[in-house]
C-alpha cells in the first residue's frame, strides 16, 4: 500500500493483513481449489457447487443456506475470478483490520454479503421477468461484492490518501471511488453477464457506505437514534403509569407542620405517623 501524507511526503510499505482478513483470504482460496480441483480432474460432477451458489426462485423455496453460502464460492474454471477477489482484499482491507479490528471487519464482509445478494435476489423478484432474466446468469456467487463495499469503506474512511494497486498503480480515494461506481454502472448498461450478477456490486457499494464510511457507521448511528427513541417512549409512559398510580391511589400526604414548631415528634409537630 501507498499512502500520501503530502503532496511530496509518501510513505510506501506492503499491506500486512491481520489474522481475520488472513483468515478470510485462506478460506476463500481454499474453497476453490478445493471445487477446482474436484470438478476438473476429480471427476466430481457440479452438484454440491450448484447447490451452495445463490439462486433466487430455491431461496424464495426454502433453500435460504444459499444467501449465506454464495459469497464463498468462485468459478471452479475461472482462477482469475478467485485471484481479483484476493488481491481486492489484499491492497484495501489491510488497514481496515487496522482500524476497526478484527470483530467489526468479519462483521462487515458478512453484512456486506447479505446486502449484497439480498438487493441482487430483490431485484430478479421485483423487476419485470424481462429485465430480471438480465440480471444474472441465473446463478450468482462470488466475493466481488465484497471487495466492492470494501473500496468504498476504504475510501470514505481515508480520504485523501492513495492506494497504490498491484504495487504499481496509485490510485486515490476519489479516482477509486468513480471506477468502483463508474465500472459498475457501464457494466449494467452493457448487461455483461459475470458470476456475482449486476445489482450485486451496488449492494455492495450500499453496504460499504451504511456500515463503514464512519465510526460509528451510518447503519450504526440509525441504531442509536432508534434505541434512543423507544428508551424515551419507554421513560414517557413510565412516568405516566406513575403519575396515574399516583392519582389513583387511596391514601394522600398529610402536612404536618400545624402545631409547636419545637416539638416535631408531637401531634402536632412536622411528622404525623
Amino acid at each position: 500500500m501507498s499512502n500520501w501524507d503530502g503532496p511530496s511526503n509518501q510513505v510506501m510499505a506492503l499491506p500486512k493483513p491481520g489474522r481475520a482478513l488472513t483468515g478470510v483470504m485462506l478460506a476463500l482460496f481454499a474453497l476453490w481449489l478445493m471445487f477446482a480441483a474436484a470438478m476438473n480432474w476429480g471427476g466430481a460432477g457440479p452438484g454440491l457447487f450448484e447447490l451452495l451458489v445463490g439462486n433466487t426462485n430455491a431461496i424464495l423455496g426454502g433453500q435460504v443456506w444459499r444467501l449465506f453460502t454464495a459469497p464463498l464460492l468462485h468459478s471452479p474454471n475461472d482462477p482469475w475470478h478467485v485471484m481479483s477477489v484476493l488481491l481486492g482484499l489484499y491492497f484495501l482491507t489491510p488497514s481496515l483490520e487496522e482500524r476497526w479490528g478484527a470483530r467489526r471487519l468479519l462483521g462487515f464482509f458478512a453484512l456486506s454479503a447479505l446486502v449484497a445478494y439480498g438487493c441482487q435476489l430483490l431485484a430478479e423478484l421485483l423487476l419485470p421477468a424481462s429485465i430480471a432474466g438480465k440480471l444474472s446468469l441465473g446463478y450468482w456467487y462470488g466475493a466481488a461484492p465484497i471487495v466492492e463495499a470494501v473500496a468504498v469503506a476504504w475510501a470514505l474512511q481515508f480520504r485523501g490518501q492513495t492506494v497504490r494497486l498491484m504495487f504499481v498503480l496509485p490510485v486515490t480515494t476519489k479516482a477509486l471511488l468513480g471506477f468502483v461506481v463508474g465500472f459498475s454502472v457501464l457494466r449494467l448498461i452493457a448487461a455483461q453477464q459475470t458470476p456475482e450478477g449486476l445489482i450485486a456490486p451496488f449492494g455492495g457499494m450500499l453496504a460499504g457506505w451504511l456500515f463503514g464510511s464512519g465510526t460509528p457507521s451510518p447503519a450504526r448511528r440509525l441504531y442509536l437514534k432508534l434505541r434512543y427513541s423507544k428508551l424515551q417512549r419507554e421513560s414517557a409512559r413510565a412516568r405516566r403509569q406513575r403519575a396515574e398510580r399516583a392519582k389513583n391511589a387511596p391514601f394522600s400526604v398529610i402536612k404536618g407542620g400545624q402545631g409547636r414548631r419545637d416539638d416535631d415528634d408531637g401531634p402536632g409537630g412536622k411528622y404525623l405517623n
